[in-house]
Protein backbone atom coordinates (compact mmCIF):
# COMPACT_ATOMS: atom_id res chain seq x y z
CA UNK A 1 0.00 0.00 0.00
CA UNK A 2 1.02 3.35 -1.21
CA UNK A 3 1.76 5.90 1.39
CA UNK A 4 2.70 9.67 0.65
CA UNK A 5 5.56 11.62 1.67
CA UNK A 6 3.46 13.78 4.04
CA UNK A 7 1.53 10.93 5.95
CA UNK A 8 5.40 9.19 6.62
CA UNK A 9 6.62 12.91 8.41
CA UNK A 10 3.11 13.14 9.61
CA UNK A 11 3.56 9.39 11.58
CA UNK A 12 7.37 10.80 12.45
CA UNK A 13 6.05 13.48 13.87
CA UNK A 14 3.37 11.63 16.14
CA UNK A 15 6.32 9.24 17.14
CA UNK A 16 9.08 12.08 18.13
CA UNK A 17 7.80 12.78 21.74
CA UNK A 18 8.63 9.14 22.50
CA UNK A 19 11.48 9.16 20.77
CA UNK A 20 12.79 12.24 22.87
CA UNK A 21 11.67 10.54 25.97
CA UNK A 22 13.50 7.39 24.98
CA UNK A 23 16.53 9.07 24.10
CA UNK A 24 16.48 11.56 27.60
CA UNK A 25 15.87 8.91 29.72
CA UNK A 26 17.08 6.07 28.44
CA UNK A 27 19.83 6.23 25.52
CA UNK A 28 21.88 9.46 27.03
CA UNK A 29 22.13 7.57 30.92
CA UNK A 30 22.56 4.01 29.10
CA UNK A 31 25.81 6.18 27.63
CA UNK A 32 26.89 8.08 29.83
CA UNK A 33 27.14 4.40 32.43
CA UNK A 34 28.69 3.15 29.98
CA UNK A 35 31.47 5.90 29.34
CA UNK A 36 31.68 5.93 33.89
CA UNK A 37 32.00 2.40 33.74
CA UNK A 38 35.55 2.67 31.73
CA UNK A 39 37.05 5.29 34.28
CA UNK A 40 37.90 5.37 37.99
CA UNK A 41 35.93 8.12 39.10
CA UNK A 42 35.03 9.24 42.89
CA UNK A 43 33.34 12.77 42.56
CA UNK A 44 36.16 14.05 44.58
CA UNK A 45 39.12 13.80 42.28
CA UNK A 46 38.65 13.95 38.25
CA UNK A 47 37.37 10.68 35.84
CA UNK A 48 40.84 8.24 34.76
CA UNK A 49 40.31 6.21 32.17
CA UNK A 50 41.53 2.37 33.25
CA UNK A 51 39.69 0.74 30.53
CA UNK A 52 38.05 -2.62 31.10
CA UNK A 53 39.67 -2.70 35.04
CA UNK A 54 36.34 -2.11 36.60
CA UNK A 55 34.64 -5.05 34.63
CA UNK A 56 38.25 -7.76 35.64
CA UNK A 57 37.72 -6.23 39.75
CA UNK A 58 33.99 -7.34 39.54
CA UNK A 59 34.96 -10.38 38.24
CA UNK A 60 37.84 -11.15 40.81
CA UNK A 61 35.42 -9.51 43.80
CA UNK A 62 34.11 -12.59 46.21
CA UNK A 63 31.24 -9.76 47.30
CA UNK A 64 30.54 -9.39 44.33
CA UNK A 65 29.60 -12.87 43.45
CA UNK A 66 28.16 -13.08 47.06
CA UNK A 67 25.61 -10.40 46.33
CA UNK A 68 25.03 -12.46 42.84
CA UNK A 69 24.06 -15.16 44.29
CA UNK A 70 21.95 -14.61 46.70
CA UNK A 71 20.06 -12.50 44.21
CA UNK A 72 20.05 -15.47 42.10
CA UNK A 73 18.60 -17.69 44.82
CA UNK A 74 16.19 -15.11 46.22
CA UNK A 75 14.69 -15.03 43.13
CA UNK A 76 14.90 -18.86 42.29
CA UNK A 77 13.19 -19.03 45.65
CA UNK A 78 10.33 -16.50 44.99
CA UNK A 79 9.24 -16.43 41.45
CA UNK A 80 7.28 -19.71 41.68
CA UNK A 81 5.43 -18.76 44.81
CA UNK A 82 4.69 -15.44 43.03
CA UNK A 83 3.82 -17.45 39.85
CA UNK A 84 2.29 -20.47 41.17
CA UNK A 85 0.30 -18.55 43.85
CA UNK A 86 -0.75 -15.86 41.89
CA UNK A 87 -2.37 -18.01 39.33
CA UNK A 88 -4.34 -20.26 42.00
CA UNK A 89 -5.21 -16.92 43.62
CA UNK A 90 -6.67 -15.79 40.05
CA UNK A 91 -8.66 -19.61 39.12
CA UNK A 92 -10.52 -19.03 42.45
CA UNK A 93 -11.13 -15.17 41.85
CA UNK A 94 -11.58 -14.75 38.73
CA UNK A 95 -15.35 -14.90 38.47
CA UNK A 96 -17.63 -11.86 39.20
CA UNK A 97 -19.51 -12.80 42.05
CA UNK A 98 -19.39 -10.15 45.28
CA UNK A 99 -17.49 -12.33 47.45
CA UNK A 100 -15.02 -12.76 43.80
CA UNK A 101 -15.10 -8.92 43.59
CA UNK A 102 -14.25 -8.54 47.36
CA UNK A 103 -11.08 -11.31 47.77
CA UNK A 104 -9.84 -9.86 44.49
CA UNK A 105 -9.45 -6.11 46.26
CA UNK A 106 -7.87 -7.43 49.65
CA UNK A 107 -5.83 -9.61 48.01
CA UNK A 108 -4.95 -6.81 45.48
CA UNK A 109 -4.10 -3.94 48.20
CA UNK A 110 -1.04 -4.69 49.54
CA UNK A 111 0.05 -3.96 45.99
CA UNK A 112 -0.56 -0.26 46.13
CA UNK A 113 1.16 0.53 49.11
CA UNK A 114 4.49 1.94 48.88
CA UNK A 115 7.61 -1.27 48.79
CA UNK A 116 9.43 0.95 51.30
CA UNK A 117 6.37 1.81 53.65
CA UNK A 118 5.54 -2.35 53.26
CA UNK A 119 9.10 -3.61 54.56
CA UNK A 120 9.06 -0.51 57.46
CA UNK A 121 5.35 -2.44 58.58
CA UNK A 122 7.43 -6.20 58.22
CA UNK A 123 10.21 -4.85 60.08
CA UNK A 124 7.77 -3.92 62.76
CA UNK A 125 6.13 -7.35 62.48
CA UNK A 126 9.20 -9.46 62.80
CA UNK A 127 10.78 -7.55 65.84
CA UNK A 128 11.92 -9.99 68.64
CA UNK A 129 10.48 -8.39 71.19
CA UNK A 130 7.76 -6.94 70.28
CA UNK A 131 6.67 -8.00 66.98
CA UNK A 132 3.40 -9.92 66.85
CA UNK A 133 5.19 -12.40 64.43
CA UNK A 134 6.58 -13.94 67.55
CA UNK A 135 3.63 -12.71 69.66
CA UNK A 136 1.62 -14.89 68.08
CA UNK A 137 3.48 -17.38 67.65
CA UNK A 138 4.87 -17.66 71.34
CA UNK A 139 0.79 -17.84 72.56
CA UNK A 140 0.22 -20.43 70.05
CA UNK A 141 2.93 -22.30 72.15
CA UNK A 142 4.74 -22.81 68.48
CA UNK A 143 8.13 -21.37 69.90
CA UNK A 144 9.34 -20.30 73.47
CA UNK A 145 12.22 -17.58 72.60
CA UNK A 146 11.59 -15.21 70.17
CA UNK A 147 12.92 -15.95 66.77
CA UNK A 148 15.42 -13.08 65.50
CA UNK A 149 13.98 -13.06 61.90
CA UNK A 150 16.32 -10.12 60.67
CA UNK A 151 20.04 -9.85 60.29
CA UNK A 152 21.50 -12.69 62.26
CA UNK A 153 21.16 -15.58 60.19
CA UNK A 154 21.06 -15.36 56.11
CA UNK A 155 18.62 -17.88 55.45
CA UNK A 156 16.08 -16.87 58.31
CA UNK A 157 16.39 -13.23 57.16
CA UNK A 158 16.12 -14.60 53.08
CA UNK A 159 12.78 -16.23 54.47
CA UNK A 160 11.18 -13.26 56.20
CA UNK A 161 11.44 -10.84 53.69
CA UNK A 162 10.06 -13.32 50.39
CA UNK A 163 7.09 -13.69 53.50
CA UNK A 164 6.26 -9.64 53.19
CA UNK A 165 7.57 -9.19 49.21
CA UNK A 166 4.84 -12.17 48.61
CA UNK A 167 2.29 -10.46 50.82
CA UNK A 168 3.13 -7.17 49.10
CA UNK A 169 3.30 -8.16 45.21
CA UNK A 170 1.39 -11.24 44.86
CA UNK A 171 -2.12 -9.50 44.09
CA UNK A 172 -0.22 -7.77 41.15
CA UNK A 173 0.23 -10.98 39.35
CA UNK A 174 -3.08 -12.14 40.44
CA UNK A 175 -4.59 -9.07 38.38
CA UNK A 176 -2.65 -9.67 35.34
CA UNK A 177 -3.93 -13.46 35.60
CA UNK A 178 -7.64 -12.56 36.37
CA UNK A 179 -7.82 -10.54 32.99
CA UNK A 180 -6.17 -13.59 30.68
CA UNK A 181 -8.38 -15.98 32.55
CA UNK A 182 -11.09 -13.95 32.12
CA UNK A 183 -10.15 -13.15 28.29
CA UNK A 184 -10.87 -16.91 27.62
CA UNK A 185 -14.01 -17.87 25.82
CA UNK A 186 -17.09 -19.34 27.81
CA UNK A 187 -18.14 -21.21 24.86
CA UNK A 188 -14.50 -23.00 25.00
CA UNK A 189 -15.48 -23.91 28.79
CA UNK A 190 -18.97 -24.48 28.51
CA UNK A 191 -18.22 -26.93 25.19
CA UNK A 192 -15.38 -29.13 27.40
CA UNK A 193 -18.11 -28.87 30.14
CA UNK A 194 -20.68 -30.99 28.10
CA UNK A 195 -17.67 -33.06 26.81
CA UNK A 196 -17.15 -33.96 30.58
CA UNK A 197 -14.34 -32.28 31.18
CA UNK A 198 -13.57 -31.52 34.99
CA UNK A 199 -12.41 -28.59 36.42
CA UNK A 200 -8.64 -29.45 36.78
CA UNK A 201 -8.68 -30.63 32.87
CA UNK A 202 -10.19 -27.78 32.02
CA UNK A 203 -7.53 -25.66 33.56
CA UNK A 204 -4.75 -27.79 32.37
CA UNK A 205 -6.02 -28.48 28.35
CA UNK A 206 -7.94 -24.84 28.20
CA UNK A 207 -6.78 -22.06 30.44
CA UNK A 208 -3.07 -22.92 31.05
CA UNK A 209 -2.42 -22.75 27.06
CA UNK A 210 -4.54 -19.64 26.20
CA UNK A 211 -2.91 -17.43 29.26
CA UNK A 212 0.64 -19.05 28.67
CA UNK A 213 1.59 -15.76 26.97
CA UNK A 214 0.45 -13.57 30.07
CA UNK A 215 2.04 -16.11 32.29
CA UNK A 216 5.39 -15.90 30.52
CA UNK A 217 4.90 -11.86 30.84
CA UNK A 218 4.39 -11.57 34.19
CA UNK A 219 7.56 -14.32 34.99
CA UNK A 220 9.51 -11.98 33.35
CA UNK A 221 8.36 -9.01 35.04
CA UNK A 222 8.41 -10.80 38.47
CA UNK A 223 12.33 -12.10 37.78
CA UNK A 224 13.20 -8.47 36.83
CA UNK A 225 11.26 -7.43 39.84
CA UNK A 226 13.39 -9.95 41.82
CA UNK A 227 17.02 -9.14 40.49
CA UNK A 228 16.55 -5.22 40.89
CA UNK A 229 15.21 -6.38 44.65
CA UNK A 230 17.02 -3.19 47.04
CA UNK A 231 14.15 -1.54 49.40
CA UNK A 232 13.04 -4.71 51.50
CA UNK A 233 16.70 -5.72 51.79
CA UNK A 234 18.08 -2.10 52.55
CA UNK A 235 15.65 -1.67 55.35
CA UNK A 236 15.11 -4.89 56.68
CA UNK A 237 18.24 -6.46 57.15
CA UNK A 238 21.15 -3.51 55.43
CA UNK A 239 22.70 -6.50 53.97
CA UNK A 240 23.09 -8.26 57.60
CA UNK A 241 24.86 -10.84 58.86
CA UNK A 242 28.33 -9.82 57.10
CA UNK A 243 26.61 -8.83 53.80
CA UNK A 244 24.91 -12.36 53.31
CA UNK A 245 22.10 -10.56 52.39
CA UNK A 246 23.09 -7.86 50.17
CA UNK A 247 21.48 -8.03 46.46
CA UNK A 248 23.18 -6.99 43.79
CA UNK A 249 21.70 -4.12 43.41
CA UNK A 250 22.15 -3.10 47.29
CA UNK A 251 26.23 -4.39 46.57
CA UNK A 252 25.69 -1.57 43.66
CA UNK A 253 24.80 1.07 45.82
CA UNK A 254 27.48 0.76 48.66
CA UNK A 255 29.87 1.13 46.09
CA UNK A 256 28.70 3.41 44.32
CA UNK A 257 27.51 6.18 46.78
CA UNK A 258 28.98 5.32 50.40
CA UNK A 259 32.42 4.14 48.98
CA UNK A 260 32.55 6.33 46.08
CA UNK A 261 33.44 4.25 43.62
CA UNK A 262 31.48 5.34 40.65
CA UNK A 263 33.01 3.38 37.87
CA UNK A 264 32.99 0.53 39.46
CA UNK A 265 29.35 0.52 40.33
CA UNK A 266 28.53 1.72 36.63
CA UNK A 267 30.56 -1.83 35.53
CA UNK A 268 28.36 -3.73 38.10
CA UNK A 269 25.18 -2.33 37.16
CA UNK A 270 26.02 -2.83 33.08
CA UNK A 271 27.10 -6.86 34.17
CA UNK A 272 23.20 -6.64 36.17
CA UNK A 273 21.60 -5.05 32.98
CA UNK A 274 23.17 -8.14 30.82
CA UNK A 275 21.52 -10.95 33.22
CA UNK A 276 18.26 -8.90 32.89
CA UNK A 277 18.46 -8.35 28.61
CA UNK A 278 19.32 -12.45 28.52
CA UNK A 279 16.23 -13.73 31.13
CA UNK A 280 14.47 -10.84 28.42
CA UNK A 281 15.54 -12.80 25.70
CA UNK A 282 14.64 -15.96 27.14
CA UNK A 283 11.54 -14.87 27.94
CA UNK A 284 10.80 -13.22 23.95
CA UNK A 285 11.94 -17.08 22.43
CA UNK A 286 9.36 -18.70 24.77
CA UNK A 287 6.58 -16.40 24.10
CA UNK A 288 7.24 -16.69 19.87
CA UNK A 289 7.50 -20.52 20.62
CA UNK A 290 3.91 -20.75 22.17
CA UNK A 291 2.68 -18.22 19.33
CA UNK A 292 3.60 -20.37 17.02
Amino acid sequence: MYSSPRSKWLGLLYLTPALLFVALFTVYPLTQMIWVSFNNWTLISPPKFVGLNNFTKAFSDRQFWVSLTFTLKYTAIITPILMIGGYAVALLVAGNSPLQRFTRTIVFLPVVIGLGASSLLWYWLFAADAGFINTILRDLGLIRTPILWLGVNADVSNFAIIISVVWKVLGFGMILFVGAIQAVSTEVNEAALVDGASGWQRVRSITLPLTLRTILLVTLISVIGSLLAFDQFYIMTAGQPQNLTATSVFFIYLNSFPYLKLGYGAALSLILAVFVLLFTLVQMLATRRSHA
